[in-house]
């Protein structure tokens, strides 16, 4: 099959001896993806089901990065009538990954963080260099990683971890990230290509029929958290275009610290507020509200 790469401008994509590459080919924003990049990633992977003697699926990315996660120059464009849109194609390009009947895997050259470390969850298989380095950095830019990581992090790596990974942004090195389970193996920095090209090789020696059932079989409970993927996306659609959020975007692209704080204060004096006008019944000493205040009849 020939290369498909000239329809392409976010991502490389190639099919060698069975093996599809798909390479995000943004390396001066460290792959970060915008929404072509999706769409993008998205049909290259829908592609491969027309050719049933591809065998795997990887994914990386060019230079020192395998993804930053999502461009916040699309996603600062975002709000919550538009969230869809950049919503949808996330939870499009994981369930075609989950979707397809080979095996998908993630091979992390480098930085994997963010939406960029969705990606990699939602693959079947991860391989790392030494060099690599995984993180959740939603709490550190006002997002909300929604569309994979609360669903997925804590089925690996339990839920005290997975929210010590969320909430307080910790990364974890390759070589922490295999021991704990959050990938498969990691490799040093010069056997990455070849050890991905060994697991390939065992993956096309194997049965196509069993992998794709068997896929299919262990995928059978994780496809019931689709309904978390929908409400999540519900969770990340408030969030987007927010005061909050976008102070901490802006903070990023500006390399600043971002003042979070400023929004919390101003939710203290808002519920000031509402308390001082009597909005608790329950303060101690005060008298009972009239009846018709509380709706008695």
């Amino acid at each position: 099959m020939a290369s498909d790469a000239a329809q392409y401008e976010d991502i490389l994509f190639r099919v060698e001896d069975g093996v599809a590459w798909l390479t995000l080919n943004r390396p001066k924003v460290l792959n970060a993806f915008r929404e072509q990049t999706l769409d993008e990633i998205m049909h290259a992977l829908r592609s491969t089901r027309d050719d049933p003697t591809i065998v795997a699926v990887v994914v990386t990315g060019t230079g020192r990065s395998f993804s930053a996660g999502g461009d916040f120059h699309a996603m600062m464009r975002l709000d919550r009538a538009s969230a869809g849109h950049w919503n949808e194609r996330m939870l499009g390009v994981a369930m075609t990954m989950r979707g397809l009947p080979i095996p998908v895997i993630a091979m992390v050259n480098g930085w994997c963080m963010g939406g960029g470390h969705e990606l990699a969850l939602w693959c079947d298989l991860v391989v790392a260099s030494d060099r690599a380095i995984f993180g959740q950095t939603g709490a550190k830019v006002g997002a909300c990683p929604t569309v994979g990581a609360t669903q997925y992090i804590p089925r690996l790596i339990g839920d005290r971890l997975a929210k010590e990974m969320i909430f307080l942004g910790r990364t974890f090195d390759a070589t922490e990230a295999a021991r704990i389970g959050l990938i498969n193996k990691v490799v040093p920095h010069d056997d990455l290509l070849a050890a991905t090209l060994q697991w390939c090789a065992t993956i096309k020696a194997n049965s196509g029929q069993t992998i794709r059932a068997t896929k299919t079989s262990i995928n059978a409970e994780s496809d019931m958290l689709y309904s978390s993927w929908r409400h999540g996306m519900e969770l990340l659609g408030n969030i987007w275009g927010t005061p909050e959020a976008l102070e901490g975007m802006n903070a990023f692209l500006e390399k600043r610290s971002p003042d979070f704080w400023q929004f919390r204060e101003k939710a203290k004096a808002a519920v000031a507020g509402y308390l001082a006008s009597n909005g608790s019944s329950e303060v101690p000493g005060a008298s009972p509200a009239p009846a018709h205040a509380s709706g008695a009849t």
